[in-house]
């Protein structure tokens, strides 16, 4: 009983994880690994850099596993136009998902209006090519990057990400000084419609992290040790 319990927990997790592997040495190898592996444990989702993303889409079709890809990656400094047409394209090549990082040096200026006007342009162009393609509803994340941000400006984030209809805020590229920590997740949470999900990313390497990710909050976890976390649990 306790080993059925304990299995059935750990399909629970693997289906937030979205398998990351954004390094810029990674190589088509590396990609098929990742799918395979993704593949196998029931993800969520691999995250994957654009070029790979047609890749991906082949290897994983037929399973229960989504193509997630990034956009503006990761200074999230590319203009309005560049975001949409990035995202739009990422999306006719097969992508299911799309996590895009907001212009976080806009926001800290103060260009409210810019950022908004920027990932609405995003969530519209993903949108439409998603319908126009027969793909249904393509998933947003959008990337607010809070080691930068002040508790201010992660709740002005949340309000703007909601204004423009994204499906999730996510926490960090990983690649900041720091990633999710548990503070930032429930706070997100707390600031977020319930139709608005939380993605923590950064930092989640063992089955304790996630599972503290998924207490504070989130339903959705970035990460590039999956497989090990899922190792961990099922030990």
């Amino acid at each position: 009983m306790t080993g059925r319990f304990h299995a059935v927990q750990a399909e629970e997790i693997a289906k937030t994880i979205d398998h990351t592997l954004l390094r810029t040495e990674a190589t088509s190898a590396d990609v098929e690994a990742l799918c395979r592996e993704a593949g196998s444990l029931h993800f969520a989702a691999v995250c994957v850099l654009p070029h790979y993303v047609p890749m991906a889409a082949a290897l994983l079709k037929g399973t229960d596993v989504k193509v997630c890809t990034v956009v503006s990656f990761p200074h999230g400094a590319d203009t309005a136009r560049i975001k949409a047409l990035a995202a739009d394209d990422a999306v006719r090549r097969g992508a299911d998902e799309i996590d895009v990082v907001i212009n976080v040096s806009a926001l800290l200026s103060g260009e409210v209006g810019l950022v908004r006007d920027e990932l609405a342009g995003v969530v519209r162009a993903v949108r439409v090519r998603g319908v126009n393609a027969g793909r249904g509803h393509t998933i947003v994340k959008a990337i607010i990057e809070t080691c930068y941000l002040d508790d201010r400006f992660k709740r002005l984030a949340c309000r703007i990400c909601e204004q423009v209809g994204v499906d999730f805020v996510k926490t960090s590229t990983g690649l900041g000084p720091h990633g999710a920590t548990v503070k930032d997740v429930e706070l997100l949470r707390d600031c977020l419609d319930a139709s608005v999900g939380v993605k923590a990313s950064g930092g989640i390497r063992t089955a304790a992290d996630a599972q503290r990710m998924i207490g504070a909050g989130a339903v959705r976890l970035g990460t590039s040790a999956g497989v090990a976390i899922m190792k961990e649990l099922l030990a």
